[in-house]
């Protein structure tokens, strides 16, 4: 969990520098080889090798770890009095010990009548932003469990020929923060548009005028300071119409379905229906690759990982590429029939060994009734989880989503905690 690298004040060694330490370290490597070097029936087609692979521990990496100590109070005390002690923590030790030892309960949340949640990002530490299928966008609040409904920004109304504008409301399928969580970025009340808020009051700054990512266009917006900045106190809240800085067509694509800004790299990677991941320079706002991926069912979500690994996730497996040559490395099928992953391992469980670590939610509300045909058998109905975020400490999870077929009504949210 942490680990802190103890400086001599009296004496000649810390008190962590017991040599029973090292020979359990020893012990743990050797069993840790063996277990490694044994063949299995069915070898992975791509290993990571840690440290510990090495076949002799050099005297200084000895001293080294008799200096260091794994106590999380001493982690605290060296970090209190802020001495030249080398010390890191690991930030995801807490949701992991939490879900391998089984300690999230879920809280349901009711939704009333709304379909289908698609998007949410934590707001604050006590905050939760949502964009659903009827095109509410929604901040609960999981303290007091209120719900409240921020207005849609409209755009233009009355196009330059008199007539009026068509309205297309398909949902809102994105909220994305930016780095310095100022801004908000989400769907308009016409699906084909952006719209901007401020933040934390969640103010109207502007309303993005373009056709959306269903005609294979990609957009590039310019949100500058003047624009951002909170203006002086209204009585009614105003935004502004802007419009894009380049619209280009993503070639070779069907219907764009989600896109990541690689910071590594300085590029903009994009995933469309037809099976192809889409490279585009961030810099120059031009295409470079495009890659058809290997066939999946559903490719409608992408991540991207600091040092260079694409994730693509679909309905049966969760597809890894190198970033660097848009290659697969590796292809974690679904362990169970219909549910997907979004991470390169299953985690294990602690209390039960013979299991992975699996979240049961609650079925939520669905319309007109939990049972549905689909083709010539009956289905018991159980929601899917379209969107699932932690909170800055990594204690608290929020989950929802809804019903998988079109035709159902219905949604489903949860706290886990």
């Amino acid at each position: 969990m942490a680990e802190t690298q103890r400086m001599t004040v009296y004496g000649r060694h810390p008190p962590c520098a017991s040599g029973t330490r090292l020979e359990e370290r020893r012990a743990r490597r050797l069993a840790l080889r063996l277990e490694r070097n044994r063949k299995s029936d069915k070898p992975e087609d791509f290993i990571c090798y840690e440290s510990s692979d090495d076949e002799a521990e050099t005297v200084s990496e000895g001293k080294q770890f008799l200096r260091t100590s794994f106590n999380f109070v001493d982690y605290v005390r060296a970090r209190e009095t802020n001495t030249r002690e080398v010390r890191k923590i690991n930030q995801e030790y807490g949701f992991r010990h939490i879900l391998t030892h089984d300690l999230f309960k879920e809280y349901s949340i009711s939704l009333t009548n709304m379909n289908k949640v698609f998007c949410s990002q934590w707001l604050s530490d006590r905050q939760v932003v949502f964009g659903t299928k009827c095109n509410k966008l929604m901040v609960y609040d999981v303290a007091t469990q209120k719900l409240d409904q921020i207005p849609s920004l409209h755009g233009r109304q009355i196009n330059s020929g008199g007539g009026a504008v068509p309205e297309q409301q398909c949902g809102i399928h994105s909220v994305q923060i930016n780095p310095s969580r100022t801004l908000l970025s989400t769907g308009a009340r016409n699906s084909n548009e952006l719209a901007i808020y401020r933040l934390p009051t969640l103010d109207p700054v502007c309303v993005g005028e373009v056709s959306g990512s269903r005609d294979t266009k990609m957009a590039l917006w310019r949100i500058d300071n003047d624009l951002a900045e909170a203006p002086d106190k209204a009585d009614v809240p105003t935004h502004r119409l802007i419009q894009p800085v380049c619209v280009k067509e993503c070639r070779s694509a069907q219907k764009v379905r989600a896109l990541v800004f690689n910071r590594t790299y300085k590029e903009i990677a994009a995933i469309s229906l037809n099976n192809f991941i889409h490279i585009w320079s961030a810099e120059t706002f031009r295409q470079k690759i495009s890659r058809k991926l290997p066939v999946c069912q559903e490719n409608v979500c992408l991540a991207v990982q600091d040092d260079g690994v694409y994730a693509v996730g679909c309905r049966s497996y969760t597809l890894l590429l190198d970033a660097r040559t848009i290659q697969p490395i590796k292809r974690i099928p679904s362990r169970y029939s219909g549910c997907g992953i979004r991470a390169q391992k299953y985690l294990e469980s602690s209390i039960n060994s013979n299991r992975t670590v699996v979240l049961k939610a609650s079925k939520g509300y669905v319309f007109p009734d939990e049972e549905y045909i689909d083709g010539f058998q009956n289905v018991k109905y159980t929601p899917a989880i379209y969107t699932h975020c932690y909170d800055g400490s990594g204690t608290r999870l929020f989950t929802a989503g809804g019903p998988l077929p079109v035709n159902l009504y219905g949604n489903y949210a949860g706290l886990w905690q």
